[in-house]
């Protein structure tokens, strides 16, 4: 194995653990909902190469409403998917959408982009 061939071996090993860190191991930003004046709990959540915040907090029992602003046009982003609340909801780039749902049940739910790689949670408490 000549010099170029390990600078090319070594760059490919640490761009994987890089990659792997990011998706697995990286700091997650955690928000609690804000409940507003008629008993809603709102969340308001940036796409932008990830979910910001991707951990959210909400009481169980409570209408919660998710404000989704996708500020990118990645097509890895234009789809959520919340499959314990059946919800799917197209992101449009650069607009807000709203998810409302009824969080009956404590737990933590995960939810997705379409092709899985951007993920976030929702812990009801």
């Amino acid at each position: 194995m000549d010099t170029a061939e390990i600078i090319v071996t070594l760059s490919g090993l640490a761009l994987a653990a890089f990659v792997v860190w990011y998706f697995f191991f990286s700091a997650r930003q955690t928000a609690s909902a804000v409940s507003s004046s008629s008993g809603v709990q709102e969340v308001d959540i940036t796409v932008k190469g990830g979910y910001s915040p991707d951990v959210i907090e909400v009481e169980r029992g409570k209408p919660v409403q998710l404000s989704f602003y996708r500020d990118e046009e990645n097509s890895c982003s234009e789809e959520l998917l919340m499959p314990d609340f059946s919800v799917r909801r197209d992101l449009p780039a650069f607009k807000t959408t709203l998810v409302e749902l009824m969080p009956d049940k404590p737990g933590r739910f995960e939810f997705t982009c379409g092709m899985g790689m951007l993920r976030g949670s929702l812990v009801v408490k």
